[in-house]
């Protein structure tokens, strides 16, 4: 071997260790390996695979010569005229989605389109959904989660900002009861939307009740954990899943 060869081949394997390294937890998850949990919500991996998008996108991919619409990215104010040109535009009926969530009436929104547009959804292994995502996947008329993807839920609340509670408590007694009203206001209308939204959508109340309204709006000292991880039972259960998981699905794209 040349010099030259040797250099290009020491070089190959730097930048796939460096690859690598930039997407373990998705890498991780899908050949099937456990990826590390996060001991704050130890249901969940450390670095869940949700994209770093500030909007989300979407971009078609053909996958065993079918197209697959992929959704990535956060749920920002003004995702709906791109989501209706998307699927107006898209000659499929998948759509794939990985997103830390965002507004959350806006993903309800979201998944009304896409229930009205009669798409299958789909997490695939590696790939995660958090928060107002949720509501994007329920809208599939057929949904799935392969193993190894992630169905991540937290406590709807109108506003679990600390610093907006501090500043109100500061100005006094009438600034804070205030606040404490709206709160309790916003989250008991949040609380009923997302009860509508679940029936409509097919999915059980109790996935309300047994598990969302059960986490932590707010991380303190005693409880660190805002999140939950689905398990694979309880994505059929509460019929998050349509169709429960029955072997690998196309590798997502990344």
């Amino acid at each position: 071997m040349s010099g030259s060869e040797g250099r290009l081949k020491r070089a190959f394997h730097l930048l796939a260790s460096i690859a690598a390294l930039a997407g373990l937890s998705g890498a991780e998850a899908q050949r099937g390996q456990r990826p590390r949990m996060d001991p704050d919500n130890p249901t969940c991996p450390l670095n869940p695979n949700w994209s770093a998008n500030r909007e989300m996108t979407f971009t078609v991919q053909t996958m065993n010569g079918r197209p697959v619409l992929l959704a990535e990215g956060m749920i920002d104010d003004d995702l709906m005229p791109r989501l209706r040109a998307a699927l107006q535009n898209f000659q499929g009926d998948e759509i794939w989605l990985r997103s830390p969530g965002g507004n959350a009436r806006i993903g309800n929104q979201a998944g009304r389109l896409i229930r009205d547009s009669n798409m299958t959804t789909r997490i695939p292994a590696g790939w995660a959904c958090f928060s107002a995502c949720n509501f994007l996947f329920m809208g599939g008329v057929v949904r799935y989660v392969d193993q190894g993807g992630q169905f991540i839920v937290h406590m709807f609340t109108h506003t679990g900002d600390r610093e907006v509670i501090r500043s109100e408590v500061a100005r006094g007694e009438e600034s804070t009861v205030g606040l404490i009203g709206e709160i309790e206001q916003q989250s008991a209308l949040l609380a009923s939307e997302d009860n509508n939204f679940l029936l409509r959508m097919g999915v059980r109340r109790e996935l309300l009740t047994d598990i969302m309204y059960r986490q932590s709006a707010i991380r303190d000292a005693q409880n660190r954990s805002t999140r939950r991880c689905l398990t694979q039972d309880e994505v059929n259960r509460y019929y998050v899943a349509t169709v429960p998981w029955a072997g690998p699905a196309p590798p997502p794209r990344r």
